[in-house]
């Protein structure tokens, strides 16, 4: 099947980075280099034991938050019973717990070094989406489209092929999709310290306004963001398995 590409410039989402020349720069660097202080230093200060079980509870509180966001309020309880196979007789709230589990399942890869290289590469955006995705059970993966009613399946892992709009934002054609991951993809390789922890919050923005799946963006985008933190914050007493502080 032939995807449409409409063409779109590159130029369409520049610029990716906020600029040296820019006046706000300056105090951005120096938020980020504190944020990287106050990391190292909590890290440091933390036993091992602490820090794993700080890990898990860490990655229960961001599926929560990431549930709320994509409008599903799973009580924190219920991910704890998710999280130990306890599931809800109720058909929607299981599959609220099985969609909880699954986030977590796939935070824990990402901190036990799943990811083989850069999160915002288009592979590993697609890996992310992907391992996410079959996770989930059936009636999360279809989305409606809300002018003609027709279901349509989540491919997990596979970037959309049909023209989405979310608000009142257009996204580019969907045959555009890959050559605008890519370009996020050189625009964001891991550089200083400080330039990682900007791209993190700029590279989220970016993924969000390409919408490469037909859904879970906001999901993935959180995900993607989160392992850029981490790689930009975590130290060498950083185990596999923990949350970078």
């Amino acid at each position: 099947m032939t995807i449409r590409d409409d063409g779109e410039t590159l130029g369409l989402f520049e610029p990716l980075m906020v600029s040296e020349g820019m006046p706000n720069r300056a105090q951005l660097n120096d938020l980020a280099l504190s944020l990287a202080e106050k990391s190292a230093a909590f890290s440091a200060s933390l036993p091992q034991p602490i820090a794993l079980a700080l890990s898990d509870l860490v990655r229960a509180m961001n599926c929560y938050y990431s549930n709320l966001i994509e409008g599903h309020n799973t009580h924190p309880v219920d991910i704890e019973r998710a999280m130990n196979n306890d599931y809800s007789a109720d058909g929607k709230k299981r599959d609220l717990q099985l969609e909880a589990r699954a986030h977590i399942t796939v935070q824990k890869w990402i901190d036990d070094g799943g990811i083989d290289g850069d999160a915002i590469a288009p592979d590993a955006v697609m890996e992310i989406h992907k391992r996410f995705c079959d996770l989930l059970p059936p009636d999360l993966l279809f989305v409606e489209n809300p002018e003609t009613g027709e279901r349509l399946p989540v491919v997990p892992g596979g970037l959309r092929t049909r023209d989405v709009k979310v608000g009142d934002h257009v996204a580019i054609s969907p045959g555009a999709v890959p050559r605008f991951l890519e370009r996020l993809h050189a625009a964001y390789r891991p550089a200083g310290r400080i330039t990682r922890i900007l791209s993190a919050a700029c590279g989220h923005h970016r993924l969000l306004w390409i919408h490469p799946f037909l859904d879970g963006n906001g999901r993935v985008a959180r995900l993607v963001s989160y392992s850029m933190l981490r790689n930009a914050l975590v130290n060498r007493r950083v185990k596999r398995g923990q949350v970078a502080a």
